[in-house]
């Protein structure tokens, strides 16, 4: 109805609020409104102007776009902080949890019971080894997978470390001359590492067991394995790794000879940090060389010095019987190639680590000396 309103006056009635502008209220005048005070609206009507006027509205409108972009501002400001303090402290953290240093399952995780039943109850007809820490056992799954249940003696001082150890090396390491991790299971009261079955067993039982043998190549073969883990180890990873604990027990041979380096309890993970090392890695079965003292008549005793005494004419002397034979018709090549095989063994044992040779230039060196093997013996 008010769209056909062409007279108003409602002077003199104390009204209060704003005069609307627009429809009929267009064509009205001051003199629609006398009398009025507490009115307020456009200054055509003579009264004073809204305090909710269009210019108020509009400076709120601004005021809160600009505290809304402040806020959104601010909360991704805050969101970055937030992200790269949890980047630094994750870089910084040296001690990773448990569940972190777990290896990468292949299998699905194994439990204890399905461990025990694989392996016969951890019975001796399965146990494939025993080291300083705890068992090595032989086990089969239910579906036919065979593998080797690594167990830790948690009695032992120093045990729970090693399996940590052990865990944080393997589950960062990917190299075909390393050992395979399976599955892992980290009971509170049992820890054990599910490890990929080697049937070959160790290379101390191929070296020292009169029932078994490895001639030249597949000796030369196996040192290219062992060798290329340990380059791998070294300069292969973000983080070197020492293994400290190389001997023919740690190094496990599969199906097809090739060479697997296992046991890493005590390896060490070399940070950014540790560029210079001076303490002494060293167990029972490595130490390196010039680490500890020797007195000069030890020293002319030593293997090393046997050894180099031998080169290069009594070199058959220092040489396994079995491997070179006066009948054999590749004799002088055999003589030869394990004499370049020794020459590079006194490189690799030179007391100054800068003089000493490096582990890369070990690998390129045997992995020359096999070529020439091969190519004097006209072997495929």
């Amino acid at each position: 109805m008010l769209l056909f309103l062409k007279y108003l006056n409602v002077s003199h009635n104390k009204l209060r609020g704003e005069i609307p502008n627009g429809g009929p209220f267009a064509n009205f005048t001051y003199q629609s409104f006398l009398s009025n005070e507490d009115l307020c609206g456009a200054p055509r009507f003579l009264v004073p102007l809204c305090k909710s006027s269009s210019l108020e509205r509009s400076k709120k409108k601004i005021m809160l776009l600009v505290a809304y972009i402040s806020l959104a501002v601010a909360s991704m400001v805050l969101a970055l902080a937030l992200i790269f303090f949890l980047i630094k402290r994750h870089r910084r953290s040296n001690v990773p949890h448990e569940n972190d240093l777990l290896p990468p399952i292949t299998h699905g995780r194994i439990s204890y019971y399905e461990l025990r039943h694989a392996t016969h109850e951890f019975s001796e007809i399965n146990l494939l080894g025993m080291g300083g820490f705890g068992s090595v056992y032989k086990g089969i799954l239910a579906d036919g997978t065979h593998l080797a249940v690594k167990v830790f003696n948690l009695q032992l001082e120093g045990a729970l470390n090693c399996f940590d150890t052990e865990c944080e090396v393997l589950c960062n390491l990917r190299h075909r001359n390393l050992t395979k991790v399976i599955s892992s299971c980290p009971n509170l009261y049992f820890k054990a590492i599910v490890l990929e079955y080697m049937p070959n067993g160790s290379l101390e039982k191929w070296l020292y067991s009169h029932n078994y043998f490895l001639d030249i190549l597949q000796r030369l073969d196996i040192m290219i394995d062992v060798v290329s883990a340990l380059d791998y180890l070294h300069h292969g990873y973000p983080s070197p790794v020492i293994h400290c604990d190389l001997k023919p027990s740690n190094v496990l041979l599969d199906e097809h000879m090739v060479a697997h380096v296992s046991d890493f309890g005590i390896a060490k993970l070399l940070g950014e940090e540790s560029i210079a090392i001076n303490k002494t890695l060293a167990t029972l079965g490595y130490i390196a060389p010039g680490q500890i003292p020797v007195m000069k008549s030890s020293l002319e005793m030593s293997l090393k010095h046997w050894v180099n005494d031998c080169l290069p004419n009594e070199i058959i002397q220092v040489i396994d019987a079995n491997l070179v034979t006066p009948e054999d018709e590749y004799l002088t090549v055999n003589v030869q190639c394990v004499s370049s095989v020794l020459e590079l063994a006194l490189k690799c044992s030179i007391e100054s680590p800068e003089e000493r040779i490096s582990v890369r230039e070990v690998v390129a060196a045997l992995q020359k000396i096999r070529l020439q093997f091969l190519a004097k013996c006209e072997r495929p």
